[in-house]
C-alpha cells in the first residue's frame, strides 16, 4: 500500500518582521532584525531589557467582528490571525466538504498572565517590613482582580480550541507543549495523522509570546538571555564566538497540511511536500543540550530516512540556531555526525538571528521560511556573524542572502527538556 504524500497547500504568520509570508521573507532575504527595547512592559530594571516584538498588530484586520476575542491574549490573537491567511491561501476558508476531516494540531504555550494583579494582591497582603504575606488575603485580593476569560488562556489548548471553532475545522485535535521544538512537533505529528488517514486537512504549527515580566525573568536566572543591552539589534548572533545568549521574540507560523489527492481534487495551490519528520529526546539535561549533539543526530537522520532520501539530497538546512553558545555548539556536531565531510558544503542559516526565539512558534515560521527559499532559491542568512567560532565552522551564510537552487531542505528545532525535531520540505513533482 503506497504512502499518503502531504503537501503544504497555505501558509500564514504574523511575526516582529512582517504580519505575511511574503513580508516575513522579503525581509529575512534583506537581512533586517526586529530587535529592539521592550515596550509590552517596563523592563528597565531587568538584566535584558529588549526583545524581538511583534508591532502594529490587530485582529480587526484578519476576522471580522474580532471584538469577540477581546479577552483573549496574544497567543490566539496570532495563532487566528495566522490560521485565517493560511486557510484562505488554501481556498479552505468556506465551509464546504466534509469538515470532520479537517483538523487543528498547535504548538502553543501558556498565556499572558496578568502581572500587575499578581504583584499588587501580594503586596497588598504583606505586612511592611515582613518578607511573607498572607495567603489567604491574598489569593481572595487576586481572585477579585483577575479576568476571568483572559486566565482560561493559561491552558495551553485554548488557542488551539479557537482555531477549531472559528474555522470549523471538527476532525483531530490537539496541542502540543515541546518548548522550542513544540511547533514543529505538532507539524510533523499532523503529518503522521493524515499519512494514517486519520485526516485529509490539519491546520498546524504555532503561536507563543513569552515576552512577559516573568517569561524575560525567567530566562534571565537561566541565563540563556542575551544581555547585549547597549546594541540588541546584533545581540542575536547564531554561531558567532562572541554570542551570549538568544533574544526572546513572539508571534505565530500555520501551515495548512493536506493529502495530495484532497489536494488535487480541488485543485488547491501546492506550495511544497512535507516528505520526512524525526523526533527524539535527548535524556539528558533539561535546559541544555547533549554537548554531542545525539538527540539532535537521531532526529536528522530519522527524517531524512522518513523522507526515503540520503543526507547528500539535503540542500539547505534551517538551523535552531539560537545564539547560546551550548546549542550552536552541539548542533554543529550533530550536522559534522550526520553530513559528513558534506556538511562543509550544505548553506546553513538561523532565522533567530533576525527574528529571535519565538519559542513555541518558532519552528513553525522557521519551517515557513524555508518553504519561501526552496521555492524561490534565495537562502536567507545568518545576521551579526562576525567573529568565528573554531567549534562552529560550516557555512552558515554570514550576512547575506544567497541564491542556491535545491530540492530537499531540513528545518530543526530543538526544545527546552531535550526534544529534538527536524522537518524535512521537498519541492513538489508529480
Amino acid at each position: 500500500m503506497m504512502r499518503r504524500r502531504v503537501v503544504i497547500t497555505g501558509m500564514g504568520v504574523i511575526t516582529p518582521l512582517g504580519h505575511s509570508v511574503e513580508a516575513l521573507f522579503a525581509a529575512s532575504v534583506e537581512g533586517r532584525t526586529a530587535v529592539g527595547p521592550i515596550t509590552h512592559f517596563d523592563a528597565r530594571t531587568f538584566p535584558t531589557t529588549f526583545a524581538s516584538e511583534v508591532k502594529n498588530f490587530d485582529l480587526a484586520n484578519y476576522l471580522p467582528q474580532a471584538e469577540r476575542f477581546r479577552h483573549f491574549g496574544v497567543n490566539t490573537h496570532y495563532a487566528l490571525a495566522a490560521g485565517q491567511m493560511a486557510l484562505a491561501q488554501a481556498g479552505l476558508l468556506e465551509v464546504t466538504g466534509d469538515r470532520t476531516r479537517m483538523g487543528v494540531y498547535l504548538g502553543s504555550g501558556e498565556g499572558k498572565e496578568d502581572f500587575e494583579a499578581l504583584v499588587t494582591s501580594t503586596a497588598k497582603a504583606t505586612q511592611p517590613g515582613e518578607r511573607t504575606c498572607n495567603i489567604r488575603d491574598a489569593v481572595g485580593w487576586l481572585y477579585q482582580r483577575l479576568n476571568g476569560p483572559q486566565e482560561k488562556e493559561q491552558e495551553m489548548f485554548v488557542p488551539s480550541g479557537q482555531l477549531a471553532n472559528e474555522f470549523v475545522l471538527e476532525g483531530p485535535f490537539a496541542s502540543c507543549q515541546t518548548a522550542c521544538a513544540a511547533s514543529s512537533q505538532a507539524i510533523g505529528e499532523a503529518l503522521e495523522m493524515i499519512r494514517a488517514n486519520e485526516a485529509d486537512v490539519i491546520l498546524a504549527g504555532g503561536s507563543h509570546s513569552m515576552i512577559t515580566p516573568l517569561g524575560i525573568s525567567g530566562f534571565n536566572r537561566l541565563t540563556a538571555l542575551s544581555q547585549r543591552n547597549d546594541s540588541p539589534q546584533t545581540a542575536s548572533r547564531p554561531f558567532d564566538r562572541t554570542r551570549d545568549g538568544f533574544v526572546i521574540g513572539e508571534g505565530a507560523g500555520l501551515l495548512v497540511l493536506e493529502e495530495l489527492e484532497h489536494a488535487k481534487a480541488r485543485n488547491a495551490p501546492i506550495l511544497a511536500e512535507l516528505t520526512g519528520y524525526g523526533s527524539t529526546a535527548d535524556a539528558f539535561r533539561m535546559t541544555d543540550p547533549h554537548p554531542e549533539g545525539q538527540g539532535a543526530i537521531r532526529a536528522m537522520a530519522e527524517a531524512i530516512a522518513d523522507a526515503q532520501l540520503q543526507p547528500a539530497d539535503i540542500g539547505y538546512i534551517n538551523a535552531h540556531g539560537t545564539s547560546t553558545q551550548a546549542n550552536d555548539v552541539a548542533e554543529t556536531k550533530a550536522i559534522k555526525a550526520v553530513f559528513g565531510p558534506q556538511a562543509y558544503q550544505i548553506p546553513i542559516s538561523s532565522s533567530k538571528s533576525m527574528l529571535g526565539h519565538l519559542i513555541a512558534a518558532a519552528g513553525a515560521v522557521e519551517l515557513i521560511i524555508t518553504v519561501m527559499a526552496l521555492r524561490h532559491g534565495i537562502i536567507p542568512p545568518t545576521i551579526n556573524y562576525q567573529t568565528p567560532d573554531p567549534e562552529c565552522d560550516l557555512d552558515y551564510v554570514p550576512n547575506r542572502a544567497r541564491e542556491a537552487r535545491f530540492r530537499h531542505a531540513l528545518s530543526n528545532s530543538f526544545g527546552f527538556g531535550g526534544q529534538n525535531v527536524a522537518l524535512v520540505v521537498s519541492a513538489f513533482t508529480d
